[in-house]
């Protein structure tokens, strides 16, 4: 990830003004038992768990070929005053997204939506849950398809911070969520997208040398239909490949406890499955950690060179000095196991990394970390950063 800066996410603030709104499906307990037994551990958590596994199902319909009418939506979510307004405008905002990506590639055909909850703190008439989002969202291939390699549906997890307020009847109303979505794309789920203070260093920085200018951006038009595929092999005389794209697809989501996680963790998550491809560290020592020309990780991020965590410096080691992967010219001649790298604000600093772990009928599918996602198709990734520069290594 970037070595300087992050997103967060929010999609409204807390507050105890009562709306009328209800939720569907939510037990009859939900809309009849007293203030007093809603503080009750289990039946409360039960309950407020269900409301947020509610509520962000409706976030994810909207953005399906068969999403609801905004209005309809939005009425099953029982929602304090400034939160039903919230909603209203991010659903309407769902909405229009999801009809960009049913433009691109066809879009999502349903969606479902499990929800973690890691803690529940009830303090009077307010709750808070910390929970994460597991969402699939169901692309618009066959079963055959499937079978051919195309990918079932893209995956995402997401941190929320989740806030209920009670009304005057005793009814659990949303009143504040904020997904935890620092430094990477804004989640597919979510729609705001906001910079704040810049964040302390958090892997890479600024080496020892000067680097020079970087290769030119990769054009994204889409190939002529007469080209040819390239097609990767799964094992190369130097790198497996398929183990590339195994580590990230099974490290994805479920982070391997054997590293340590960045706050901006994305190219650390690429270096993981880079090394268990193939790729050897170089150097290891501590004076050796600014400098572009290493790469290794260490028990510590003082031990760890910059070249691991960092998205800018890792493309500088990549590419330049250990000429380990090779700059594309085109984002569609990208293949399994290759990497894409994002400039989102064009200033000259990369802020994104990526790993194609899918490619089918001529469309890469990418997976990474901040927001943790699994199979996300190019084509949607460039429309919503249509003003990005790309750069594609094939690794």
């Amino acid at each position: 990830m970037r070595t300087t800066g992050h997103r967060r996410v929010i999609a409204a603030a807390a507050t105890a003004a009562a709306a009328t709104l209800t939720l569907i499906g939510t037990p009859a307990h939900a809309q009849t038992s007293s203030p007093t037994a809603r503080t009750s551990a289990s039946a409360g958590t039960t309950e407020l768990t269900q409301l947020a596994e509610g509520y962000l199902q409706q976030r994810a319909d909207l953005l399906t070929t068969a999403r609801p009418a905004v209005k309809s939506a939005r009425g099953q979510v029982q929602a304090t005053r400034s939160m039903t307004a919230q909603i209203q405008d991010e659903f309407a905002a769902l909405v229009e997204k999801g009809r960009r990506y049913e433009e691109v590639d066809g879009g999502y055909t349903k969606a479902e939506v499990d929800v973690e909850v890691t803690d529940v703190t009830v303090t009077g008439q307010s709750a808070t849950l910390q929970l994460t989002e597991h969402t699939r969202l169901y692309l618009p291939f066959t079963p055959q398809e499937v079978e051919e390699g195309a990918p079932e549906y893209e995956e995402l997890s997401l941190p929320h911070t989740v806030q209920f307020a009670q009304g005057p009847d005793g009814a659990w109303l949303l009143s504040s969520d904020e997904a935890d979505a620092e430094g990477g794309p804004t989640a597919t789920t979510q729609v705001a997208d906001m910079d704040v203070d810049a964040a302390v260093d958090d892997g890479g920085g600024t080496p020892d040398e000067a680097e020079g200018s970087k290769d030119a951006g990769a054009d994204v038009e889409p190939l002529p239909a007469n080209s040819i595929d390239y097609v990767k092999p799964t094992v190369s005389a130097n790198y497996n490949y398929g183990k590339m794209v195994s580590y990230a697809d099974k490290y994805w989501k479920n982070h391997n406890n054997a590293y340590r996680t960045y706050g901006n963790d994305c190219t650390n998550f690429i270096s993981q499955a880079m090394l268990a491809g193939g790729w050897g560290p170089k150097g290891g020592a501590i004076i050796q950690r600014k400098s572009n020309k290493y790469w290794f990780y260490g028990p510590t991020k003082s031990t760890t060179s910059y070249t691991w965590a960092g998205a800018e410096n890792w493309y500088w080691f990549a590419k330049k000095h250990s000429k380990r992967t090779k700059i594309l010219d085109n984002v569609w001649k990208l293949a399994s196991a290759d990497v894409l790298q994002a400039d989102f604000r064009r200033d000259g600093n990369i802020d994104h990394t990526m790993i194609v772990t899918k490619k089918y009928s001529g469309t890469p599918y990418l997976t990474y970390h901040t927001s943790d996602t699994h199979n996300k198709s190019l084509k949607k990734i460039l429309s919503d950063y249509p003003r990005a520069w790309w750069y594609a290594h094939r690794t």
